[in-house]
Formats: C-alpha cells, structure tokens, sequence
C-alpha cells in the first residue's frame, strides 16, 4: 500500500514539474521575443503579422507540457 503511494506521489509531481517547466520556458521566450517585437512594430507596423506569428510559437512549450501532465495524471485516475 505504501509503495503504490508513493508511485502516485511521484507521478503527481512529474505532472506538476512539466507544468512549471512548460510555463516558465514558454515565459522567458515571450518575453524576449514580445520586447523585440514591440521595437520592430513600432519602426514598421506591417511587421505586426509576423510578430504575432512568432509570439505564438513558444506556446507549444506549454501544450507540450500539458499534454505530458495530463498523460500522466492519467496514469492516476485512469
């Protein structure tokens, strides 16, 4: 009993540790691209496209994240 316990701690704070990983990166990687791209949006405000484009790309980071938590909180409840 104890030993399935602690398996299901341990899942549970994997699934949390790829959240937070996925969070934080996605964070970082907008905020660089988010600061560059406001310079570039205000010298040419056609650029607007691409950057919104760009700044959607580190989201991945954070469904790839969520997809690992919730495969393994599956594990869980499943």
């Amino acid at each position: 009993m104890v030993a399935e316990l602690t398996d299901w701690g341990m899942i549970a704070i994997g699934a949390g540790i790829s959240m937070v990983g996925g969070c934080i990166g996605t964070g970082i990687a907008q905020g660089a691209i988010g600061s560059a791209g406001i310079g570039v949006v205000a010298e040419k405000p056609e650029k607007l496209g691409i950057v919104l484009f760009l700044m959607v790309i580190p989201e991945t980071l954070l469904i790839f994240g969520f997809v690992v938590s919730l495969i393994l909180l599956l594990r869980i409840f499943g």
